[in-house]
Parts: C-alpha cells; sequence; structure tokens
C-alpha cells in the first residue's frame, strides 16, 4: 500500500488528488494533454524546462493561443515582437523564429502560468472550495472569442497578402522603359554639335 502511494506521488507533478483537481479545473479545455506535457518537468518542488511542443501555438498565430490561454502579457510579446523583428530586419521570414520558439516553449510557459495562478487562489481562498473554484473558472480556462478573432485575423492577412501581390505585379508593368536612341538621333546630335564648333 505505501509502495503504490510513493509511486503515485512520483509519477505526477501535484502533490494529491485535490490538487490535480484543481488544476484540471484551471486547464479546463484538453486538461490530461496538458497535464500530460506537465509530468515531464518534474516535480513541483523543484520543476526544471523540458523540451516539449505545442503544436496550436505553433500553426497558428502564436499570440492568439496565448490570448486564448488568458496569458496576456505573452500574447502582447507575441503581437509584437514579430513585427518589430521583422521591421529591423526587413526579413519576412522572421515570424517563423517566433512560431519555432513559441512552439518549442509555450508548454512551460503555462505550467508556470498555471503553477502561480493556483498557488495565488489556494492562498486567498483555501477555506472557501466555492470561492475557489469559481475563481478557478474566472482566472483559467480559455477565451472562445479568440477562436474567431483568428478567423478574422486569418482573413485580414490573406486579403492584405493577395493586395500586396497584385500591387507588386501591377508597379512592374508599370515600370516605364527608357527608350532606346536611334541612329538618326545620334546623327543628329554630331550635326548640332559641328554647327557649335564651326560658330
Amino acid at each position: 500500500m505505501g509502495v503504490s502511494n510513493a509511486a503515485s506521488a512520483t509519477s505526477t507533478p501535484f502533490s494529491s488528488r485535490t490538487d490535480e483537481d484543481l488544476w484540471r479545473d484551471f486547464i479546463g479545455p484538453n486538461a490530461n494533454r496538458y497535464l500530460e506535457q506537465f509530468r515531464r518537468f518534474g516535480s513541483p518542488q523543484s520543476p526544471r524546462f523540458a523540451l516539449t511542443w505545442n503544436w496550436p501555438a505553433f500553426l497558428y498565430v502564436s499570440f492568439l493561443w496565448f490570448l486564448y490561454r488568458k496569458m496576456y502579457l505573452y500574447a502582447a510579446v507575441y503581437a509584437i515582437g514579430p513585427m518589430v523583428s521583422t521591421y529591423l530586419t526587413g526579413d519576412m521570414t522572421s515570424g517563423i523564429v517566433w512560431s519555432v520558439v513559441a512552439g518549442a516553449t509555450a508548454n512551460y510557459v503555462y505550467y508556470w502560468h498555471c503553477r502561480e495562478n493556483i498557488a495565488a487562489i489556494k492562498q486567498h481562498a483555501w477555506n472557501d472550495p466555492i470561492q475557489q473554484h469559481a475563481a478557478l473558472k474566472e482566472e483559467g480556462g480559455v477565451q472562445p472569442y479568440v477562436i474567431w478573432v483568428g478567423v478574422v485575423f486569418y482573413l485580414l492577412f490573406s486579403l492584405t497578402m493577395f493586395k500586396m501581390l497584385q500591387d507588386g505585379a501591377l508597379d512592374g508593368d508599370k515600370v516605364p522603359k527608357t527608350p532606346a536612341k536611334t541612329a538618326g538621333n545620334a546623327e543628329d546630335v554630331r550635326v548640332s554639335v559641328g554647327a557649335v564648333v564651326a560658330t
């Protein structure tokens, strides 16, 4: 009995089943998947970074995923960072680097977001389960409206790229061509120069 309890304690980053319930309430959708990823970061007493991969944070616009999970500071960083990098470097592919970083670190960042918020909620509402549950739902979970924001964003982005490509093609057609000088024009110039010398 003691061996099985010890094994269960070492196989989960939570000190008790009650704590795991708190984490599930805070995470909301896809809690099982995220809890499985969080176990790779070790015990709650000494968590450490481990490389994991978050496809939504990589495939979609990264700041939208952070906004969806209510990590507003990181959402701002990933909204502004790629634009600043592109502006400073002039390289449109710099956004891919940001997406890779987001995909590789999102689970760990989200782990600390959950950990810190759950600890604060337990501290402020430790003796009131109803208030604790309400706070977990309020501070955690997801922002469903972000899905529609993402749809609108992708539509605007697609229209903008199409417009830029269209304008670039039209501008290329409008580039004025330098008229070639004819032999007659060259002859007229020589005659004019000869006349000036003669005078």
